[in-house]
């Protein structure tokens, strides 16, 4: 048992030890493609969403120096049939590249360490086989299967390390690609060497132009899961059995750690945040503990046409369209706005629709990390409303409609310079961006415009709040008493009908024509029932 052959079982019984999800049935995936032209797997997914959790499950199911039965007993993997055949029965290789850059004197020599260290262990353990002075893992890797008779199991966790700690190397990094070439490059050799190679990151592999840099390789990720969407985080069904176990309200997790969907499940949940809100008993946004908003704030100031649009219309509470084929899968190559969102779609931030190919916030987590990011002189009015958004929540709650008026007059105006569409969807966004503080207290249901007004935004608040329901009716070109008098009209029978408790109706009308000195274009009435 070593640090990269053969690495034993110590990771995933640590894992079993804690609160676990079983994800075992990634074992099966992986099993299907052993010895077959598919047993190359890339799997990416974000900071938190349990890449290691999977590295070090494999580890343990397919590593030969120990006997992992006992961990897995009860566990989805044993009901299929595949579980039997492979337990145990390969050598394995474990790559975590983080762990190289840690202990390397300089990021320059990783690749060289990961060369040596390796063959090193494969002579200690191996040492009819690997030759003195070979310093080629792939050909150190050769020599042990042809004597052994033996194929491996490669596993390499955070593949993309070295594209983000060195993002700015090219030499580098072209430098690593060979190595993982060498490794896969497919033929006879690979063949007779490797059973099957499971590789995870932050970030497909590295495209140079329209080609994969690992052309052999199957991927998934979060632009693409495919038949591993139910491994790419938490499903809704999991999320339900720990809120029950635990006692936690599933309701309450729904709304902070909801969101990402894929064409296969519709809701998947954040791991990491799931975990530590059952850990401390307390629903409250974790993202913010695991990486800072300066990567976040970095790349949605890049100067790309329509990307503030973009991120305003998200923020807003919109979906935006998204072009995922043109990005290269690093963190430099940025072309347009469509580049920059497809990152952030990989690193966690937005959440992809692959159906309708649009991007959006996922959750309150997330909208949170959004929040600090903007708020800076860059992003101007548009910061300050949403640090403003908890003084104008309470001019609602205090029914003071010309406050409210003021406020939304200098918003609406100011996102309809940057966004550049038709009045309806920036009053609309305006209307959201304005009342972001209110994500914290309420369930917002929003509808779509329609006709020659809004649907209503339905303020639905949270089971740990008393502020008061509300009901905003927009409208343009009437009055905002029109906007009230249809709320009564239409909408008790609507998402608040089962409600009982105190009900603000909020009546906004945009005028388009209003002009002259003095004259306002955004009128309120707010009244209480």
């Amino acid at each position: 048992m070593g640090t990269y052959l053969n690495p034993g079982c110590g990771g995933f019984e640590t894992i079993t030890n804690g609160i676990y999800v079983d994800k075992t049935g990634l074992i099966d995936y992986v099993n299907s493609t052993v010895n077959t032209p598919l047993k190359l797997t890339s799997f990416s997914r974000p900071r938190r969403f349990g890449k290691s959790f999977a590295a070090k499950m494999l580890c343990a199911y397919y590593d030969k120096s120990c006997d992992a039965r006992p961990l897995f007993d009860g566990l989805e993997i044993t009901k299929r049939k595949s579980f039997e055949k492979y337990l145990n029965q390969f050598n394995v290789i474990y790559l975590d590249i983080t762990r190289f850059i840690s202990t390397a004197d300089s990021v320059r020599d990783v690749v060289g360490d990961i060369q040596a260290k390796v063959i090193e262990e494969l002579r200690q353990g191996f040492p009819s086989c690997v030759k003195d002075q070979e310093r080629v893992l792939a050909d150190a890797l050769i020599s042990v299967s042809h004597v052994t008779g033996n194929k491996f199991i490669i596993i390499i966790d955070e593949w993309d390390a070295l594209f983000r700690e060195a993002k700015e190397d090219d030499s580098l990094q072209k430098e690593y690609v060979q190595l993982l070439r060498g490794l896969f490059k497919g033929g006879t050799a690979t063949d007779e060497t490797i059973a099957a190679a499971y590789m995870t990151g932050i970030l497909p592999i590295k495209k140079y132009g329209t080609e994969s840099a690992l052309t052999d390789f199957r991927e998934y990720s979060m632009t693409r899961p495919g038949r591993l969407a139910e491994y790419a985080g938490f499903t809704e069904t999991e999320v339900k059995r720990l809120c029950s176990r635990f006692r936690m309200s599933f309701d309450d997790m729904r709304t902070w750690y909801d969101g990402y969907s894929f064409s296969r499940i519709s809701h998947v949940y954040s791991p990491n945040s799931v975990m530590s809100a059952l850990q401390e008993g307390e629903v409250q946004n974790y993202w913010t503990q695991t990486e800072t908003f300066e990567s976040l704030r970095e790349y949605i100031g890049m100067d790309y046409d329509g990307l503030k649009g973009a991120v305003i219309e998200m923020l807003g509470g919109r979906a935006v369209s998204v072009k995922i084929s043109t990005f290269q899968n690093d963190m430099t190559t940025f072309n347009s706005r469509n580049d920059v969102l497809t990152l952030l779609i990989h690193l966690g931030y937005l959440a992809y629709d692959s159906e309708k190919r649009e991007a959006y916030i996922p959750n309150l987590e997330v909208a949170e990390a959004f929040e600090d990011a903007v708020s800076n002189e860059h992003w101007g009015v548009v910061g300050r409303a949403i640090a403003e958004s908890e003084r104008l929540l309470n001019a609602v709650l205090q029914k003071d409609a010309d406050a409210v008026a003021v406020a939304l007059e200098m918003i609406h105006e100011s996102i309809s310079s940057v966004m550049q569409y038709n009045n309806e969807a920036s009053l609309s966004c305006a209307i959201t961006i304005a009342f972001y503080t209110a994500k914290r207290f309420y369930s917002i249901v929003r509808e779509f415009p329609s006709g020659k007004g809004f649907a209503d935004l339905a303020f639905i608040p949270r089971r740990d709040t008393d502020k008061p329901a509300m009901i905003v009716e927009l409208k343009y070109d009437k009055d905002a008493d029109a906007a009230v008098k249809q709320i009564y009209d239409n909408r008790y029978d609507g998402v608040l009908k089962d409600y009982f408790g105190n009900l603000l109706l909020v009546g906004i009308n945009y005028d388009r024509e209003a002009k002259g000195e003095g004259a306002k274009k955004h009128s309120c009435v707010i009244e209480q029932v």
